[in-house]
């Protein structure tokens, strides 16, 4: 048993904390059973790996990569697990779980998935009480006015009438448009009574972002000033507003001190995981409504779990809430397309945005995310390469190449950034001309990966004399923090850049855009674990947004290149995009799915079960 768990067996497949938890597993059963060693070593990469639980029905019966041994077949497997103590059946407290299906979790993992599935149905099959219709109808004619905007209206009378709505869409369809719209209506609905309205992000980058949205929607909208005044004033990030304690998984609010909230609105959704999904939806009160925003298209979060993703499987309101929809809205039946099933409740509880005010139709940048979305990889890269819209391009790089490629065409690119530097411009300023430009990457290590890339701009730039980068700190080096730090507020995807003080005489700081356009600045120093930032990976940019993006792609597709990490970097332009990398590489990554192994989709939709087991 324990020759199992040692190298050079397992080679790179498991990590010492795998093969550590299966030993662990092993000493709680009295029989050696390499089976249950395999089983518990799967179960611990599979929730490294951002799966939730790990289907022993892919390795039973085949020999398993890392272990010098074939798995079980599939019932002998699930049947010899049971007999250990360490396994239990769906509802026993033990290390291990595993259900009907032949899918193996740890047990806090069954646990939070149980918790927030059954909290989320409770939530989606209560419709929200006391809603004055005569109210809603003036609300919507006010602040919905343009047919066009016929998708936003509908979000919002459902997240009026319910208190659990998801609200998804790709960038630039009005979500947070429609939010501050739907918290106005909410205030109306109060009727002097003021509304307790919660804002938050996975990130402190998608909080600032969320909120910069929010006061932008707030200047172009006519609200009256109790609307205005429930609007929160400042976004947090999920972790904040649950009150982390540093280095413990628990939080100051939780469902024996509950949030203090009536609505809690959610921005980039798709980014938080299993764990903390399930924690925050428990510390807010039964009678609170909860709003997702969302692109469920977008890539899941780093963590376990695809939690967007996976309420989001089916959709189409039931005949009878449609009709409710119309009758509120005035939109004509034809456009609310109903098709959900009433049994489901959450069939009433998700609005897919589709009308894009970003990217029009001869939006070279819209048309080919779409195509990414639907998984038309060739169509994709044909109109890529095709040359016929100037707000996309192509070229193919190969890996030896990169260097050189980049050498020969980023000191350009980011030279009106590095001017403003030199020329001792605002900080504003010099954010502004940072964010014009962006490399995203799909790995973080490896040829292709963020940090190869950014030590290859930093010669590259120190060669043309446009840095200094003798030392690790020098005036324009753009930083992201990679460590949450709750003292000096700085968290994890936090970008800054290191530039001269005046108030500090001349002295290097790293300066962070706070709110209202005023800037926070730590000297080096005193920040927590960073990283040059020139390039990012694709995930690290969910939640920004940036004038021109160039994507470069790695040599082979490998466990992350997914259509949705595609689609997730091309969306992360406003204006331009270039994609670097292999044709091949690039209709394979589009043609393949990212899934994640868990039950929650059929927790929530039910019915989509064809086989009779209930997870």
């Amino acid at each position: 048993m324990i020759q199992l768990l040692e190298p050079p067996a397992q080679d790179a497949e498991f990590s010492d904390l795998d093969r550590h938890f299966g030993r662990l597993i092993a000493r709680l059963s009295p029989r050696a059973d390499p089976g249950l060693t395999v089983a518990a070593c799967l179960a611990s990469r599979a929730t490294g790996g951002g799966d939730v639980c790990v289907d022993l029905g892919e390795y039973a019966g085949r020999p398993v990569p890392g272990f010098g041994l074939t798995a079980p077949a599939l019932d002998d497997w699930i049947a010899s697990l049971i007999n250990s103590p360490a396994v239990g059946r769906p509802g026993d407290f033990r290390p291990l779980v595993v259900d009907g299906r032949g899918r193996l979790y740890l047990y806090r993992y069954w646990d939070y998935e149980q918790r927030l599935a059954g909290n989320l149905l409770a939530r989606a099959a209560a419709a929200a009480d006391g809603v004055n219709e005569t109210l809603l109808r003036a609300g919507f004619a006010r602040l919905f006015p343009a047919p066009r905007d016929a998708e936003q209206k509908l979000a919002a009378a459902m997240a009026v009438l319910r208190r659990f709505c998801v609200i998804s869409g790709g960038p630039g369809t009005g979500k947070t448009f429609t939010v501050v719209k739907i918290l106005a209506l909410l205030a109306e609905q109060a009727q002097g009574r003021r509304l307790a309205v919660g804002l938050a992000a996975p990130t402190g980058k998608a909080a600032a972002r969320v909120q910069e949205a929010i006061d932008l929607a707030l200047d172009r909208l006519d609200l009256d000033p109790a609307a205005r005044a429930c609007i929160p004033a400042e976004a947090f990030t999920i972790h904040r507003l649950l009150g982390a304690r540093p280095d413990s998984v628990y939080y100051r609010h939780h469902r024996d001190n509950l949030l203090p909230l009536d609505v809690l609105v959610v921005d980039e959704a798709s980014m938080a995981d299993l764990a903390l999904m399930a924690k925050l939806v428990e510390a807010l009160p039964a009678r609170a409504r909860l709003i997702l925003l969302g692109d469920k298209d977008q890539l899941a979060s780093v963590e376990a779990g695809a939690v967007l993703g996976d309420i989001c499987a089916g959709s189409g309101w039931s005949p009878e809430f449609a009709a409710r929809l119309a009758a509120v809205t005035e939109v004509s039946g034809r456009e609310i397309a109903p098709g959900g099933d009433h049994r489901l409740p959450l069939a009433d509880s998700i609005a897919l945005l589709n009308r894009s005010y970003r990217f029009g139709a001869d939006s070279g940048i819209g048309t080919l995310a779409q195509l990414v979305r639907r998984g038309e990889g060739e169509a994709a890269l044909q109109l890529l390469q095709g040359g016929a819209r100037s707000d996309i391009a192509w070229r193919t790089v190969a890996p030896a190449e990169l260097r050189a490629s980049l050498a020969a065409s980023i000191p350009e690119r980011l030279a009106p950034y590095l001017a403003a530097v030199r020329a001792g411009a605002a900080p504003k300023e010099i954010f502004e001309r940072f964010n014009a430009f962006r490399v995203l990457c799909a790995h973080r290590s490896g040829p292709a990966g963020a940090g190869t890339v950014n030590r290859a701009i930093e010669e590259a730039l120190d060669d043309r004399n446009l840095i200094d980068a003798r030392q690790p700190s020098y005036a324009g080096r753009p930083v992201m923090v990679t460590r949450n730090d709750y003292n000096l507020q700085l968290f994890n995807g936090d970008v800054g850049i290191m530039l001269p003080d005046p108030d500090a005489a001349g002295r290097l700081r790293v300066f962070f855009p706070g709110r209202e356009g005023d800037m926070r600045r730590f000297a080096p120093a005193r920040l927590p674990e960073h990283e040059t930032v020139y390039a990012m990976t694709v995930h690290k940019s969910q939640g920004s947004e940036f004038g021109h993006v160039l994507m470069i792609l790695p040599g082979e597709v490998s466990r992350v290149m997914s259509r949705e990490l595609v689609y997730t970097g091309l969306t992360r332009a406003r204006d331009h995009v270039e994609v670097w990398g292999s044709a091949a590489v690039f209709a394979q990554a589009v043609q393949r799915r990212l899934t994640r192994a868990s039950a929650l989709q059929d927790r929530l939709w039910p019915t989509r079960n064809t086989d009779g087991v209930m997870p």
